[in-house]
């Protein structure tokens, strides 16, 4: 099994500001904002939580929950209750699917979402980001990968096969998505991991779920000491041995700048699928 560490939703390029932490600890992730899609912020699903007015409160009017966001990965939502047969999937192309492709992801691999989050609350009366919170990488969400679709070379049998993803935004604009590359992965319709499908959100943040090393800035992260290559095919986009620092049963990872996807291959690494069926499973 391999693994994708995938960087989504709101960064300094998109979105201008992190994803939320709320007060209770639930993670509050933002797709990027897109003009070309029809999908809205709201379509997140909070019934509970005023999106809109967090949204206005935190980017100073710069986002609503009107804003239209490129809703990728689809890992739940409003629209999943009126679409037969919807599963989890994440669509991607160019630069970014030539690497997942050179790596042979493939079905049975998982994707681990991860994003830029920062603790908020509530003060006067308004949303702000809580001074002097950190700034982190946490994983919002993962994706069972059950089969791939070449949703350009292969339109026509890809719907054929599966119906529901016409509403997908790299199914559903045909004339923006052209490169060749473009694909979809689609989630298993049983989790090997837990009772349900195959890919969702993480609802609130656990330490498990942290990335970033505490104390540190957002792209230290701390792992567990098996990550360490020692001669093995490292993380991809991380070959350095400097980009390794191991102290006791833990690594602080320096992450590369660039990179959608980083790929790490479980045959190298027997400690990944365990690792990553205890995370999925809510027991790490």
């Amino acid at each position: 099994m391999k693994v994708v560490f995938s960087r989504k939703g709101f960064d300094q390029q998109s979105g201008g500001m992190a994803s939320p932490i709320l007060p209770d600890g639930r993670l509050i992730a933002l797709p990027i904002p897109s003009g070309h899609d029809l999908t809205t912020i709201d379509n997140l699903g909070l019934p509970d939580l005023d999106l809109d007015v967090m949204l206005r409160d935190l980017s100073c009017e710069r986002h609503s929950s009107k804003s239209t966001v490129h809703y990728d990965p689809d890992l739940g939502g409003n629209h999943t209750a009126v679409i037969p047969g919807w599963r989890p999937a994440f669509g991607q192309t160019g630069a970014a699917q030539g690497h997942l492709f050179n790596n042979g992801v493939g079905a049975g691999d998982v994707f681990l979402f991860f994003g830029w989050f920062r603790q908020v609350e509530k003060f006067s009366g308004r949303w702000r980001f809580v001074p002097r919170a950190p700034d982190l990488h946490v994983i919002f969400g993962w994706l069972e990968v059950d089969e791939v679709l070449p949703v350009v070379t292969d339109r026509a049998g890809s719907l054929r096969r599966h119906p529901w993803i016409a509403t997908h935004p790299h199914v559903a604009l045909p004339e923006r998505h052209t490169n060749p590359r473009n694909t979809l992965y689609v989630g298993r319709e049983r989790s090997a991991y837990i009772k349900g499908l195959g890919g969702g959100r993480f609802p609130s943040l656990r330490p498990s779920l942290q990335l970033t090393r505490q104390g540190l800035s957002r792209s230290f992260w701390s792992l567990p000491s098996w990550f360490e290559p020692k001669g093995r095919k490292p993380l991809t986009y991380h070959p350095a041995a400097d980009c390794w620092e191991v102290a006791g049963d833990r690594v602080t990872l320096k992450t590369a700048a660039k990179g959608q996807e980083f790929v790490i291959d479980g045959n190298a690494y027997p400690e990944l699928e365990p690792w990553v069926a205890n995370l999925i499973g809510g027991t790490a």
